[in-house]
């Protein structure tokens, strides 16, 4: 046997730690491979759609009973959580029964698709309470936007399943809306989400228009939601692989400055500087405002973040707290366009 001094050991360890930045490893920035993305089966007429609250509460039945009828609408049926109804403070219930209805409703057979009715806060708090196993056995489609980017994103990491940044069931669900849900969803078609060029009355568009910020294209997973949400739960390990991802981000009633600081925060968390490209869709209600004098602008902001990537960005889809938006598939492949303002499903994200 040969004995070898503490120093010895220290040098050796010292040479190897050296050459891992050589072979593409850091110590403490080495990426985990996720999990084997899941393709969940598409929604068929006559599919159960399970409806949750896992986020604010359901403070009105009427809204529910719309929801209802709007899921039946669309040639689909409807099984309500259990706990749709309770109420704990601003919660739809506790953490433990709101995390219960999610659970169920991915465990239940008869349950092909799972919508949350509203967003709001608390889908952060059920994160440690979701059962990953029996989700990642029993694949199938969860929708919803706002505060669900929370579920959205842990349950893509945790599983590799691909989740739904799209209508929650008290959205307005007009044809735009409907037709994109439905061509992601159902039809399962490597859809092309662009937004509407109306002229009305105009000379040129002055709705919905997109600003190319860096031209180009991009190719990668799709990634992100609301920033608000995304950047609350950084550090954890609720978030998926950013590497080489298409990052889209969307938020509503935020002051400038903090749309600054939370792209300051996904900067100096490296996400920024791991993503190939970046889709801004809409801030609703995010201009200076009162007391805005001398503040910058939210265009000043998304160039001074995202310009220095030279990756493509643009901003301004048809994402967010808006009537009209796209149904985004999360952790599917996609093509950008920043240029043209297009992202391209490279294939259905349903089976």
């Amino acid at each position: 046997m040969i004995l070898r001094s503490r120093r010895e050991v220290l040098a050796s360890l010292s040479v190897a730690a050296a050459a891992l930045p050589l072979l593409g490893f850091s110590p403490a920035t080495a990426p985990e491979k996720g999990p084997k993305t899941i393709v969940p089966p598409r929604l068929k007429p006559g599919d159960t759609v399970g409806l949750i609250c896992p986020a604010g509460a359901a403070f009105s039945k009427e809204v529910v009973q719309i929801t209802k009828e709007s899921i039946e609408a669309l040639g689909l049926k409807v099984k309500m959580g259990k706990h749709v109804f309770d109420r704990f403070g601003y919660l739809a219930g506790t953490d433990q029964a709101r995390a219960e209805d999610v659970n169920a409703m991915f465990a239940d057979k008869s349950v092909q698709g799972i919508l949350a009715i509203h967003g709001g806060w608390g889908c952060a708090r059920l994160l440690p309470l979701l059962d990953y196993k029996t989700i990642q056995k029993n694949p199938k489609p969860l929708i919803g936007y706002s505060d669900i980017t929370a579920l959205l994103l842990a349950i893509n990491a945790k599983t590799g399943l691909i989740t739904f940044h799209g209508p929650v069931g008290s959205a307005t669900w007009n044809k735009f809306s409907v037709d994109s849900f439905r061509q992601v969803l159902v039809d399962g078609s490597a859809t092309l989400f662009e937004n509407p060029k109306e002229l009305g009355d105009n000379l040129t568009i002055t709705k919905d228009r997109i600003t190319t910020i860096t031209p180009g294209t991009a190719q990668g997973k799709l990634v992100g939601g609301n920033l608000t949400v995304l950047t609350a739960i950084i550090g954890s390990d609720y978030l998926p692989n950013w590497k080489d991802a298409i990052l889209f981000l969307e938020d509503t009633n935020e002051a400038v400055y903090r749309v600054d600081r939370m792209l300051t925060q996904l900067k100096l968390a490296g996400v920024l500087d791991q993503v190939k490209g970046v889709v801004f869709g809409k801030c609703s209600d995010c201009d200076p405002g009162k007391g805005g004098y001398g503040s910058l602008t939210l265009e000043e902001v998304l160039e001074q973040h995202l310009q220095p990537l030279k990756i493509p960005v643009y901003s301004g889809a048809m994402i967010g707290h808006i009537t009209h938006k796209f149904t985004v598939p999360v952790g599917a492949e996609a093509k950008i366009d920043a240029t043209a303002g297009t992202i391209r499903l490279l294939k259905g994200a349903v089976a």
